[in-house]
């Protein structure tokens, strides 16, 4: 598996692998966004606990992203979103 390490006998992710893109879509319109895998899962897992789906939860970050005075781009938005409510 590319960008995995082994740890214990077990295959698992390395923390730096390049991003992954991914289509998304926010209020009907579709979008590309692309983030490294650890960030893939920790957005999955704030969706599950939310109990919403993935794109809902891009949406929702989004529209905070808006209102910001000098918004940043949607990636990095997330990124952002992750790790302050982590």
């Amino acid at each position: 598996m590319a960008g995995s390490i082994c740890i214990d006998g077990a295959m698992t992710l390395a923390p730096y692998h390049p991003p992954v893109k991914r289509s998304i879509q926010i209020d009907r319109h579709k979008t590309s966004i692309s983030l490294e895998p650890l960030f893939w899962d920790m957005l999955k897992n704030a969706a599950e606990n939310a109990g919403e789906p993935v794109n809902a939860l891009v949406a929702r970050i989004d529209a905070e992203r808006i209102k910001s005075p000098t918004p940043p781009g949607l990636a990095s938005a997330i990124r952002v979103w992750l790790v302050v409510n982590a």
